[in-house]
């Protein structure tokens, strides 16, 4: 059994069901399969993680170099290296649920099929809260277009993982597109119980010495605190479009970073790139806004979407 931990309720938040003790969450792809940081960080003080995007079949990703450090931020093409969703259940979760944290299995694939076959594996695994589905995939089957680019696709996909799914379901925006309130409210209608964002924006970089891209694969989603801004204004727009709740992601760093999400309308965050260089940061911004609850004599529920309209 997990040992006890006192949890600030202040901080409670549900979400399509699920209770989390807090809002913090580690993202996907920076936080493992959860196991990495047990050494590092009380997991049972977290609210959740969200584990490294998961496949039918086990990825080896793309060749080094992978990541490149940028002002501000990172690039990354790792290319979804992971170990697939059975070997995911039958290694991983046993161990996970020994603690008292939210488990969210990321979910991708190169078409419907292939998200809604993992999704079937998937189902089986105890111990997994929901999932969350990655449509910034390209999608094969469709000329390589981006599932999360186009309202039609990411509703019609979204509409058949709902079905497949026995989990709630949290589909995670791309930033990459014209206008992400579109896309947020084709996903919400046709039946996403939250929406997490932003993933990832599309960045290069170049070595001016040999006039090659730095990463092998030419591009890369860049993250950290470079694009905080971005998905601030992103994740304010799309609370204020949709009924169903919003988990923001992009660049926090700090308490102040977590509360500016909050604010703006996300009932939960997701602290990804920051896990890097500081892995204990979760725990940092968690006692951080059990402070600013305190000393401002509020709770999590008053402070998100509290945001004054100029």
């Amino acid at each position: 059994m997990p040992e006890a931990v006192h949890h600030d309720s202040r901080l409670a938040v549900e979400i399509a069901g699920i209770h989390f003790n807090n809002p913090v969450i580690g993202a996907s792809g920076t936080f493992g399969y959860g196991l990495e940081f047990a050494e590092l960080i009380d997991l049972n003080k977290l609210g959740g993680f969200v584990t490294k995007g998961l496949s039918v079949r086990p990825l080896s990703g793309n060749a080094p170099p992978r990541i490149v450090e940028t002002h501000g931020g990172m690039l990354n093409a790792i290319g979804l290296q992971n170990i697939g969703a059975r070997a995911f259940i039958e290694e991983k979760l046993p161990l996970l649920r020994r603690y008292d944290t939210r488990v969210i299995a990321n979910v991708f694939g190169y078409s419907d099929d292939e998200y809604l076959e993992a999704i079937n594996i998937l189902n089986d695994g105890e111990g997994i809260a929901a999932y969350e589905l990655n449509i910034s995939c390209p999608n094969v089957k469709e000329g390589g277009i981006v599932i999360g680019n186009s309202p039609a696709a990411a509703a019609r996909l979204t509409e058949k993982a709902k079905r497949r799914s026995t989990r709630p379901l949290i589909v995670k925006l791309s930033p990459n597109v014209t206008d992400v309130v579109q896309i947020g409210r084709a996903i919400a209608q046709e039946g996403a119980d939250c929406l997490s964002l932003i993933n990832t924006i599309v960045g290069m970089a170049v070595d001016v010495n040999t006039g090659r891209s730095r990463l092998s694969y030419g591009t890369g989603g860049l993250s950290g605190p470079a694009i905080r801004p971005i998905a601030v204004r992103m994740v304010y727009e799309v609370a204020t479009a949709v009924e169903v709740p919003v988990i923001g992601i992009g660049g926090i760093a700090s308490t102040a970073d977590a509360l500016e999400f909050i604010i703006a309308g996300a009932s939960a965050i997701q602290i990804g790139t920051a896990n890097y260089y500081d892995p204990k940061i979760t725990m940092k911004v968690i006692e951080g806004l059990s402070s600013h609850c305190q000393s401002h004599k509020t709770d999590l529920a008053t402070l998100t979407g509290s945001m004054q309209h100029v």
